[in-house]
């Protein structure tokens, strides 16, 4: 595994939001949602593709509040740009789990 400085995980703009709309991506190669994220005021709504089908539904994902970076530049996917990645890790059987605050907290809010 590499390391690396602290300045170098400062540059990772990592912030909470809240899922306000999402749905099938059937537009896409493998099987995702395309999400709605509010981050607050100062960063706003962003959208991005997410292959997360397996655990959960649109019905599910409304209001849950997620991890996502949100400087990098945006990314053409299929027919949507995608101005976040929501974070996620695989379990034993390859399906990603949401990254998750397990309380509330601002939307916007930076992990560090």
């Amino acid at each position: 595994m590499d390391t690396i400085s602290w300045n170098d995980f400062t540059k990772v703009e990592l912030r909470v939001g809240r899922i306000i709309a999402a749905e099938v991506f059937a537009e896409a190669r493998n099987p995702s949602y395309k999400l709605q994220v509010d981050f607050g005021p100062e960063l706003g709504v962003r959208k991005s593709s997410a292959q997360i089908t397996a655990l959960y539904t649109p019905a599910q994902l409304l209001g849950r509040l997620v991890v996502a970076v949100v400087n990098f530049p945006p990314k053409q996917i299929g027919p949507i740009m995608s101005e976040c990645l929501v974070t996620g890790f695989h379990n034993a059987d390859g399906q990603v789990t949401l990254c998750m605050p397990e309380h509330d907290v601002p939307l916007g809010t930076r992990l560090l």
